[in-house]
C-alpha cells in the first residue's frame, strides 16, 4: 500500500508518498480501506517532533478519517466486510489501509458522507464534551465562544444554539465575522474593538453565563466579561499562555475555571459512538452544518501541510487517497 511518510522532522517538504508494508492485522482490529483523511494541527506539531512518536521511522502522522472494512480480525463481532466505519484517535491515518481497534471503530450511517464525518469528528467530539460535560449548556444561557468562526468554534456556536443558548462570538476579521454569523451566532465582535464594552452593552452589565477560552492569552479578559458565578472553560492556547490564576479571585467572585481534554471523555466505545451519533442525528435533521472542506491527494500532502500552516484556510482540510 502507499502512504504519506517521514523519516526526519521538519516542514512540509519532508513528506512523501511511498509504497510501504501493509499494516498486520491483530485479532481485535479491523482493515480499513480509508476514503477521507482529516488533517489536523496535532499532525503537523508531530511532523516538527514537538510530540513524542513512537518506533523507528518512517513515521506516519494522521488519526482521524473514515473508509470501508476490507477484513475483521479473528475477534471482532458484530462487524463485518463492506462496512462504513470512521474513526477520531487511530494512528497510522494517512495511509491507503489502517488497522483499527474495533472498540475504535464508529458506525457510519449512509446517510453522511465520508468526507463529511472526516471533516466533523475530531473537532465535532470537541465541540460536542465542552458543551455537555465541560459545562452543560442550558436554555437561557448566554455564551461567549473565543476563535468563533475556526473549526471548532463554527461548531460549539451551532451546538450551542441547538441546546437553547445565546451566542457571543469572537473574531479577528470582517469575513470570519460573518462566516460565525452564517452559522447563527447571534452577536460577533472582533479583538480589534473594544469587545469588552461591547459584550457588557449586549449583556446589560452582567456578564456571560460561561466563556470558552481556546485562545489562552485572554484568559482574564473572559473572567471580566463572565458574570458572578460564573464559568470560564479553558481548551486550548492558540494564542499564547495562560497567565496564572489567583484562587482567591475565584473565591471571591465565586467563578469557576475548568479545562477539558477530549481523551479523558472518550474511554470507551460506548462513549465514541453514542456522541458521534448524536452529532450525525443533528446533521440528518439539518441543525448542525459542517462547512465545505478543502481537499488534497493524499499524495500531495506537503502540500496540505503548507496550507494548514498558512491560516488561509476556514474549514477542514481532508486528505483523499
Amino acid at each position: 500500500m502507499k502512504a504519506l511518510v517521514f523519516e526526519k522532522f521538519g516542514g512540509p517538504e519532508v513528506l512523501h508518498y511511498q509504497e510501504i508494508d501493509t499494516p498486520q492485522l491483530g485479532p481485535d482490529e479491523v482493515l480499513v480501506e480509508m476514503k477521507a483523511i482529516g488533517l489536523n494541527f496535532a499532525d503537523v506539531y508531530r511532523r516538527k517532533g514537538n510530540y513524542h512518536l513512537e518506533g523507528d521511522p518512517p513515521y506516519i502522522c494522521g488519526y482521524e478519517g473514515t473508509g470501508v472494512v476490507k477484513k475483521v480480525g479473528d475477534n471482532v463481532q458484530g462487524m463485518a466486510v463492506g462496512d462504513r466505519i470512521a474513526f477520531a484517535d487511530v494512528p497510522y491515518a494517512n495511509a491507503e489501509l489502517v488497522a483499527v481497534p474495533k472498540d475504535k471503530a464508529i458506525p457510519l450511517p449512509d446517510e453522511i458522507s465520508y468526507e463529511t464525518a472526516a471533516s466533523l469528528l475530531l473537532q465535532g467530539l470537541t465541540a460536542h464534551y465542552l458543551t455537555k460535560d465541560s459545562y452543560s449548556i442550558k436554555s437561557g444561557d448566554t455564551v461567549l465562544v473565543h476563535a468563533a468562526a475556526g473549526g471548532v468554534g463554527q461548531l460549539l456556536v451551532q451546538i450551542i444554539k441547538i441546546l437553547g443558548g445565546t451566542v457571543i462570538g469572537l473574531t479577528s476579521t470582517e469575513e470570519k465575522r460573518q462566516a460565525a454569523l452564517a452559522v447563527r451566532a447571534d452577536h460577533m465582535f472582533l479583538y480589534s474593538e473594544d469587545w469588552k464594552q461591547r459584550l457588557q452593552d449586549v449583556t446589560e452589565g452582567n456578564g456571560v453565563d460561561v466563556v470558552y477560552e481556546s485562545v489562552g492569552s485572554t484568559l482574564m479578559d473572559s473572567f471580566e466579561s463572565t458574570r458572578i458565578g460564573g464559568t470560564v472553560v479553558f481548551f486550548g492556547m492558540a494564542g499564547g499562555d495562560p497567565v496564572s490564576v489567583d484562587p482567591r479571585m475565584l473565591m471571591d467572585t465565586s467563578k469557576t475555571l475548568t479545562g477539558g481534554d477530549l481523551w479523558n471523555v472518550l474511554t470507551s466505545h460506548e462513549e465514541r459512538v453514542n456522541r458521534s451519533h448524536e452529532l450525525f442525528g443533528w446533521i440528518q435533521e439539518g441543525q448542525l452544518k459542517v462547512s465545505e472542506p478543502t481537499v488534497f491527494p493524499l499524495s500531495e500532502g506537503a502540500k496540505a501541510h503548507e496550507y494548514l500552516e498558512s491560516r488561509k484556510s476556514t474549514g477542514k482540510i481532508l486528505l483523499i487517497p
